[in-house]
């Protein structure tokens, strides 16, 4: 019985991690954000494993999606060692949590605390390795991004310190980030319950 668990377990692992990367190539431009940064919602299989696996599987699925993506990507594995990690973070969290008392409300607020998790690591992540990763390997000028900025923020990029691109990361990054990490979570209850019997067969 335990090893159809487990053999269970890594068949519906396999499954999300490919719906996962499929979903990491449907990616959608963000009106008020620069046509860099894109929404996508690979992360949703990945909390639903870590919802119905247990947290470790959905860091294994993250971890999976991005190495099938990283052949098929154009940031020489930045983007993607950077997905791993926030997305990491997001399912890590919110497993941990609902696996204390699984219950709707600790669903909710598990996902709440690993998008606000997520989203305020990605302040440091983006600012001191992505965003200079990109322009030491990628040779993506620093002026290039910050203009991308500015473009749509004007003279708010210039707030509250003098550091326009730390600015912009705040202001826009970090939203983004935990706005997203919510956007998955409530597709993930409204589909979590019709999907269960699969997950948990």
């Amino acid at each position: 019985m335990e090893t159809k668990k487990k053999t269970h377990r890594l068949a519906v692992a396999a499954m999300l991690a490919a719906v996962a990367a499929v979903l990491q190539f449907i990616e959608f431009s963000i009106p008020i954000m620069p046509s860099f940064v894109k929404l996508d919602l690979s992360d949703l299989p990945a909390l639903l494993g870590a919802f119905a696996l247990g947290p470790w599987w959905g860091v294994l699925i993250q971890l999976v999606k991005n190495l099938l993506h990283l052949p098929f990507g154009s940031s020489a594995g930045i983007g993607e060692a950077c997905n791993f990690i926030l997305g990491a973070v997001f399912v890590m969290v919110a497993g941990l949590v609902y696996h204390r008392r699984k219950t709707r409300g600790t669903a909710l607020l598990g996902s709440a605390l690993g998008a606000l998790a997520m989203a305020l690591i990605s302040l440091p992540l983006n600012y001191f390795i992505v965003y200079p990763a990109y322009v030491a390997i990628l040779h993506f000028p620093e002026e290039a991004i910050i203009s991308a900025y500015e473009a749509i923020m004007g003279r708010i990029a210039h707030f509250p310190t003098a550091n326009p691109l730390l600015n912009c990361l705040m202001i826009f990054n970090v939203t983004f980030t935990f706005c997203k990490g919510l956007l998955n979570l409530i597709i993930c209850l409204i589909i979590y319950k019709p999907l269960s019997p699969l997950l948990h067969k």
